[in-house]
């Protein structure tokens, strides 16, 4: 397994589940076609309100990605929310910022700006999972002059629930 400083305390895993709660309410309704066109067309009337811009005409294949996401961000929440750990915080923070990544890509190059929102939280979820990383693993390096250090594997970590 890779030696990975993992933060395994009960805070941390309320982070992970709370993520997990907030990618279960945002992204059941791309799940399916039908509740999918009714996101999309919520979504489009919201940005036509605020000024913030309309969502793309609804096609098959903007559909079939939005279900993809919206299934398997479903399946990933429901699990963070019922066996959160550490690595779940891990991996979930590496693809908040690939998907911010991908989201600001898509903002730049004329996706409606009530866009921006999303990618706020995105961010703001990638850090409060990572950062813990960093600082348990800067903790680490700075003890290891001390001694040796017990080193936590990606492949366990207590539960919080």
């Amino acid at each position: 397994m890779i030696p990975l400083a993992v933060p395994a305390r009960p805070g941390y895993l309320r982070a992970v589940r709370a993520s997990a709660w907030y990618d279960l309410v945002v992204t059941a309704g791309f799940a399916t076609p039908w509740t999918y066109a009714l996101v999309h067309d919520a979504l489009s009337s919201l940005g036509r309100a605020s000024g913030l811009g309309e969502m793309p005409q609804l096609d098959t294949m903007q559909t079939l990605f939005a279900n993809l996401m919206g299934s398997v961000v479903v399946v990933w929440a429901l699990l963070r929310i019922t066996k959160p750990q550490p690595v779940h915080g891990l991996f979930d923070g590496i693809a908040r910022i690939l998907f911010s990544a991908w989201l600001a890509y898509a903002l730049v190059d004329g996706a409606p700006h009530l866009l921006w929102g999303f990618l706020g939280v995105e961010v703001a979820f990638g850090i409060v999972q990572l950062v813990p990383l960093w600082r348990n693993d800067a903790t680490r390096n700075s003890s290891r002059s001390a001694g040796p250090v017990q080193q936590p594997s990606l492949s366990s970590g207590p539960t919080d629930g």
